[in-house]
């Protein structure tokens, strides 16, 4: 173990007020990175969302903050044997009120640590919305897959430099509160910055949406390095071909700037083997950020074991059906659906606490070892 992580593991389990000028300065070594790796259990959980929020800033709202069904929630996965959730921010509850934003978070992380469950926070997404507005939310339409999810910055910033400049108060109020705090495991800071939505929104992206947030992703990076973040730093590949020289510039500056490579995959086994293979060139520890869409013939089972069997790090997207109506799916934007589907395209529970299917459960419980 080099002595700087030696030092920065010390500094951040016992002097919690310690200068940030130790920690963040640069990207971890490999040797950093698996260290981390070792000292960290296999993780295993989901995308979480509370059931009674249609998106992130309904979530995080101080009217509609709900803890009493995060509670509740929480125990289901750890019922399931999780121990990790990853979960969305946003920036306009943070400029609504920055203190209450964090306070908020802390109950979040205080219910995880109840049940066990440690924490990936994601600070900006690029996917649906490109409108998102503070205040009350609008009720999503029926049966539309994540109807009412908004993206983090909305396009308005994003296409402004100067604006983009203005969120790292965000990130550094964020990243700087919870530097050292051990119920967050990652920051994940960019979900899918190169999305385009074509399938929904993208009449309304900016054909130049890729570059301009790959300048807010690498000011991103930056800013919470600044900050001092002693756990380590993320933005996930999503798409195309991650092979060194074959990637796209986002997904290049993604996979050199990471501390942990994470990816996404609502693939089969075989294809996600193959990503698998490419993306252990990179020499660092692996995460599944998202993966899980049934009819894709992504599942549980055998998807589940096969992370386990390979220590890569698994969260499928989705958990308590509700209000993001994730049972729907992707293709609910071009097909109307008027009824539940037969086979869920994401999701686990129902809001009741009953499974959707409970065979699938006790596949779960199997791999992550957790008995009934």
């Amino acid at each position: 173990m080099s002595l700087r992580f030696r030092y920065l593991l010390f500094v951040a389990m016992m002097v919690p007020a310690a200068s940030s000028q130790a920690f963040g300065a640069e990207r971890w070594s490999k040797e950093e990175a698996e260290v981390w790796a070792k000292q960290t259990p296999w993780l295993v959980g989901c995308n979480y969302i509370t059931s009674s929020a249609s998106n992130q800033i309904e979530m995080w709202r101080a009217e509609t903050f709900d803890p009493t069904t995060i509670d509740r929630e929480l125990g289901l996965a750890e019922s399931l044997g999780f121990n990790s959730v990853r979960v969305f921010l946003h920036d306009l509850p943070y400029k609504s009120d920055p203190e209450g934003f964090l306070i908020r978070i802390d109950t979040f992380l205080n219910l995880a640590e109840k049940h066990k469950i440690g924490v990936m926070l994601v600070l900006f997404d690029s996917v649906w919305n490109p409108f998102p507005k503070a205040g009350p939310q609008p009720a999503p339409i029926p049966h539309l897959h994540n109807a009412g999810w908004v993206q983090s910055p909305g396009i308005d910033i994003l296409k402004d430099p100067a604006r983009q400049d203005a969120l790292a108060g965000y990130v550094k109020g964020v990243v700087g509160r919870f530097k050292h705090d051990p119920r967050i495991q990652v920051w994940d800071l960019f979900n899918e910055p190169d999305n385009t939505n074509g399938s929904s929104y993208g009449k309304l992206e900016p054909k130049n949406k890729p570059e301009l947030a790959l300048s807010l992703l690498k000011k991103t990076f930056a800013w919470a390095r600044e900050a001092g973040a002693s756990q380590p730093l993320t933005s996930g590949v999503w798409v195309g071909d991650y092979s060194p020289g074959k990637a796209s510039a986002t997904s290049t500056y993604q996979l050199a700037e990471s501390d942990l490579i994470t990816f996404h995959s609502y693939d089969p086994l075989p294809k996600l083997k193959e990503k698998v293979a490419v993306l252990k060139q990179y020499g660092r520890p692996l995460l599944c950020t998202e993966y899980m869409a049934r009819p894709n013939g992504s599942t549980f089972d055998p998807i589940l074991g096969e992370f386990k069997s390979e220590k890569i790090a698994a969260y499928n997207w989705g958990f308590v059906a509700g209000k993001s109506q994730t049972i729907y799916p992707w293709d609910s934007w071009k097909t109307t659906y008027t009824d539940e589907p037969k086979v869920w395209f994401h999701d686990i529970f129902r809001k009741d606490g009953s499974v959707y299917n409970e065979a699938e459960v006790n596949y779960i419980r199997a791999v992550t070892g957790k008995k009934n």
